[in-house]
């Protein structure tokens, strides 16, 4: 992401596609790392939380998929998860019950609570520690609400997550 002339923070379009869509989720930021961590002890290796967006080459992955291939070139390129500030879990005590947003263009795309989440924040950590050993600093995309879309150059995206400090960026 780079700034943009106004002070405004740009994400670019990505090469390769042209269907371009967003996904906003809760990031949980993890603090102490481990492994085969208990669901039960999986809060305490949190850090914070940051609202962020998941950005997603579409056609690419759907293209992998067909395919039987993977689908990681519609998922992983240049500011395809853009993040706000990181608030620390302390500071956000209502984090697992919070509205999330995302307006495109002062358009209500997306909207639902994190309590909705297919998997709570303790659970997804948990997992990922089976299958990972979890670091400090690592990042980790929770899951987005219904309305995920494409958008296009010169829209406005303004994802929110109660409690945390905003996420706004321009498509460029």
């Amino acid at each position: 992401m780079l700034d943009g002339s106004a002070g405004e923070t740009v994400l670019p379009y990505p090469p390769l596609t042209t269907d371009f869509h967003h996904e906003v989720e809760l990031v949980a930021a993890i603090g102490t790392g481990g492994r085969d961590i208990p669901v039960e002890q999986a809060l305490a290796h949190v850090w914070g939380y940051a609202v962020g967006l998941d950005m997603t080459r579409r056609d690419l992955q759907a293209d992998m998929k067909k395919q039987g291939r993977p689908w990681c070139i519609g998922k992983g390129f240049d500011a395809s998860a853009p993040i706000g500030a990181l608030v620390p879990a302390v500071d956000a005590p209502a984090i697992h019950d919070a509205a999330i947003t995302l307006h495109v263009n002062g358009a209500a795309r997306q909207q639902g609570r994190t309590a909705a989440l297919i998997w709570n924040v303790a659970e997804i950590v948990a997992h990922l520690s089976r299958a990972w050993t979890l670091a400090p600093g690592d990042l980790i995309y929770t899951g987005t609400p219904a309305g995920v879309a494409a958008v296009v150059p010169g829209d406005v995206l303004q994802a929110r997550i109660e409690g945390l400090p905003p996420l706004d960026l321009r498509v460029a």
